[in-house]
């Protein structure tokens, strides 16, 4: 240590290294018991912040709303960002002008007026992205957790990190995701996304919903006026039931149905 003392600058390089090495030789790959919440969960994502490194979105990441196949919707949503389809018609997008603040993209002159602006360049890269970022969140390896709580994590209080789950996943009451503002999750799941009605995903310790990604290989629905938190990866159809509020994005590489929601994007 004399010779730490004698030499300042190198006691914080020296602490940092052992902070990394330590964090990369914890444990991972349990059910983390009752809560999600220790050193497993914790790999370095980037300077200052904890867990997997986060998913690049590249242009899809402009748009609260994506989806290949069309957005339904019963009246009145409000979404506050971008939102899109494409291939399919504008026709497809059944958004009104007036509960979209933001821009409405589509690939034709269909589409809602006065607000669609046609420009299938801008949506054929998007959707690409889209597809390119659902597959890097499902192609990371060596999860911190793995079919944690059997598929459900109704009451946990999850900490930054990288889960995957071969089944399908519950919300069946409110969970937390506890984190700082620089930490983040990706959750894999195989199967379904269930959030029962009137749970709430809810952010702690300044954790924040552009750090949060589920990567879905089947549909997700959300239920009856719930709140969720986070980027949805879809790769089929993303189901907002009545009244739920999400704040996040909603990418889905077939539809999104909307019922009388609030979407709105995530703080940057």
């Amino acid at each position: 240590m004399s010779q730490f003392k004698r030499n300042s600058s190198v006691l914080p390089l020296f602490m940092a290294s052992l902070l990394a090495a330590l964090l990369a030789g914890c444990g991972g790959g349990g059910d983390g018991g009752p809560t999600a919440t220790g050193p497993s969960a914790y790999k370095l994502a980037s300077v200052g912040g904890v867990g997997p490194a986060p998913v690049n979105l590249r242009s899809a990441g402009t748009f609260t709303i994506l989806s290949k196949t069309g957005i339904t919707d019963v009246y009145a949503s409000a979404i506050v960002g971008d939102v899109g389809t494409s291939p399919i018609t504008g026709a497809a997008l059944l958004l009104t002008c007036g509960e979209v603040t933001g821009k409405v993209y589509v690939v034709d002159a269909a589409g809602p007026l006065p607000c669609a602006i046609n420009d299938a360049t801008t949506l054929t890269a998007a959707v690409l992205d889209m597809e390119t970022a659902y597959l890097d969140a499902e192609g990371r390896v060596s999860p911190d957790f793995t079919e944690l709580g059997a598929g459900e994590v109704g009451g946990l209080t999850l900490a930054p990190g990288l889960y995957k789950w071969g089944t399908p996943l519950k919300i069946s009451t409110d969970v937390t995701l506890k984190g700082g503002p620089n930490d983040v999750w990706i959750f894999q799941v195989a199967g379904t996304l269930n959030q029962a009605n009137g749970t709430r995903v809810t952010l702690a310790g300044g954790a924040q919903a552009k750090n949060i990604f589920w990567q879905v290989a089947d549909a997700v629905t959300l239920g009856t006026t719930a709140h969720f938190e986070g980027v949805v990866l879809g790769k089929t159809l993303v189901a907002v039931n009545t009244g739920a509020s999400a704040n996040g994005r909603l990418l889905a590489q077939t539809a999104v149905t909307l019922q009388m929601n609030a979407v709105t994007q995530p703080a940057p």
